[in-house]
């Protein structure tokens, strides 16, 4: 079945090329594969299609999308280059970096760290399908970090179980905007699709779903309007950590869905890196849970934060 989405052009997007704001407000397809959308006529003003992607959008404008219902997607393993942290014959911890896909879909067909996954192991669980073989849990796109991978099937079906039951410690750090007042909160929001805008996550939502996120501050930038935080998640819901702290005032550096302007780094320095704009200023960079065969504790952690984060904080330690 085909997919409609319906976009509402905000001022922020006035004169912007219609592909890329297709990429912004809804990243969860490929700026590629948007153009490719428009070239087949599925992406329309006013009921007609808009033919190119270099078209100019106006403010108040509305645009639709018209998603062809998906093809049924061959996955090949493809070498691509993988951190392990952790291996054995059940399962493997390892890292993914921002700007990849955790599975295939449509409009990511390849690239994905499913095909790193079929490449580098020689088993990898297919207890949910090819296209999601070993997957867990994910991260967005646009998140670095930890994911624990199943290898066995009896790995897969018990560490969905420790995931579903709030068992495993998921750590996170991000630099979020603005200066945080308590050093430790817990965020307890519930999260659901939107009421306003269902192609995005938030509090106001039909049927929301409990959400509880944990935070502490490490350091704060007062000339720069930042915090750094460390985060806690105790629910797993789609976006939580951009949605809860997008709802208390604090959006994440760089998140252009749910932070917007409020949430870039105004620096020249900043301005000349493509990369500290670029990426999202958030890692999961721990992660703790219970080995399903051994019972015992494992717990891995990032070697080092990967960029943007250093670079960041490099930048506001020393300006």
């Amino acid at each position: 079945m085909e997919e409609v989405l319906i976009f509402k052009v905000e001022k922020e997007y006035k004169n912007k090329r219609i592909d890329q704001f297709l990429s912004m407000v809804y990243p969860e397809f490929s700026r590629a594969y948007y153009q490719k959308l428009i070239k087949e006529g599925n992406v329309l003003e006013k009921g007609k299609p808009i033919k190119k992607p270099s078209f100019k959008i106006k403010e108040g404008q509305e645009i639709t999308i018209i998603i062809p219902p998906p093809p049924s997607l061959n996955i090949e393993p493809e070498n691509i280059p993988l951190d392990i942290y952790y291996e054995d014959e059940d399962l493997a911890v390892v890292y993914k970096p921002p700007h990849m896909v955790v599975h295939p879909s449509v409009g990511h067909t390849s690239g994905t760290l499913v095909n790193a996954l079929l490449y580098h192991f020689k088993n990898v669980s297919e207890y949910q399908g090819r296209e999601r073989a070993g997957i867990i849990h994910r991260l967005d796109k646009e998140t670095a970090g930890l994911l624990i991978v199943a290898k066995s099937e009896f790995a897969h079906k018990e560490l969905q179980k420790q995931f579903q039951e709030r068992l495993v410690d998921k750590r996170y750090k991000a630099i979020v905007s603005g200066i945080v007042k308590k050093d430790h909160d817990l965020i307890d929001l519930p999260i659901g699709r939107s009421i306003y805008n269902r192609q995005k996550m938030g509090i106001d939502a039909v049927n929301p779903r409990d959400a509880l996120t944990e935070y502490w501050v490490e350091k704060k930038w007062e000339k720069h309007n930042l915090s750094l935080v460390d985060i806690k998640l105790h629910t797993g819901r789609t976006h939580q950590i951009r949605v809860h702290f997008s709802a208390i005032g604090h959006p994440l550096l760089n998140d252009k869905v749910y932070g917007f302007k409020k949430s870039s780094l105004k620096s020249e320095e900043a301005k000349k890196s493509s990369d500290i704009l670029d990426y999202h200023a958030l890692v999961a960079y721990k992660i703790a849970f219970i080995h399903p065969r051994t019972n015992k504790k494992i717990e891995i952690s990032l070697k080092e934060l990967p960029k943007p984060i250093p670079e960041i904080i490099e930048l506001l330690n020393k300006s």
